[in-house]
């Protein structure tokens, strides 16, 4: 795997810091990688090992607050921040555009980052090929956390779960767990996200109604996993939510379930 770094410049003046990963061969699609709340795209070097050796090109961000981008101040957003977040993932889209015309695009988000997917599809699924959801759910009780008053704490998502580091919900792996709570670029308090509220749109059948009807998404849950609901009806409501999502059964929309979060 080729590692090569790249930074594109956002419309409030962060330079944001984005990995690529490039197969030995010519790619055959490009993977655009937006992670997750409290962590960095140097998490998924492994995930971009599996991608390169499949033969796909990775654009890796850290998204602002997070990793490099952060310069040790992690999760501060600063002004309207979930909605710049969005626009950061608009512009990396663009520049990969430019600099790889002509090869399929597939967005995969993880986490908080399959909330931004979910919202930037609503009005930018023409932009991509294909995309990938994971740890997702209905956008409701993510935008009510994250714009609450205070530093947003996580640990709150480990009731029910034997813990000693109060992040045992993020993967059954023990391990994972403890790589994740040893990295200092992991696990902080973020200050909440000003124009979060505007993720609710991901939730109007209008704004929803503008997505490509034939644009392939998956969405994969680990059946324990609480930011999807009890037995996945958060991830559930998503996919039905989607258009076509009322055909699921017939091969419309469909909702994979593993049996554990990965962080």
């Amino acid at each position: 795997m080729q590692h090569s770094t790249i930074t594109i410049d956002t419309r409030d003046g962060i330079s944001v810091q984005t990995s690529g990963w490039a197969p030995a061969d010519v790619p055959r699609a490009v993977v655009q990688l937006q992670h997750g709340l409290d962590e960095h795209a140097g998490r998924y070097r492994r995930f971009g090992q599996a991608l390169t050796a499949a033969g796909y090109l990775v654009y890796a961000p850290d998204a602002r607050g997070s990793g490099r981008n952060a310069a040790g101040a992690y999760g501060r957003w600063g002004a309207n921040g979930w909605l710049v977040w969005i626009d950061d993932v608009h512009r990396l889209n663009r520049r990969i555009r430019a600099d790889q015309p002509g090869l399929p695009l597939a967005l995969i988000g993880h986490s908080l980052g399959s909330f931004a997917a979910q919202q930037y599809l609503l009005d930018h699924s023409a932009d991509v090929q294909a995309a990938v959801l994971l740890g997702t759910s209905e956008p409701a009780g993510i935008a009510a956390m994250l714009s609450a008053e205070g530093p947003v704490d996580l640990s709150r998502l480990n009731q029910g779960f034997e813990h000693s580091t109060c992040l045992e919900w993020l993967s059954r792996d023990a391990a994972e767990v403890d790589l994740y709570c040893a990295d200092p670029a992991c696990g902080f308090l973020p200050e909440p996200f000003s124009g979060i509220a505007t993720l609710g749109r991901a939730a109007d059948p209008a704004a929803l109604s503008q997505v490509r009807v034939d644009l392939p998404i998956l969405l994969l849950s680990g059946e324990a996993d609480p930011i999807a609901g009890p037995g996945g009806s958060g991830v559930q409501l998503v996919g039905q939510r989607l258009p076509r999502g009322g055909r699921a059964r017939c091969g419309g929309w469909a909702v994979r379930r593993r049996t554990a979060r990965v962080a």
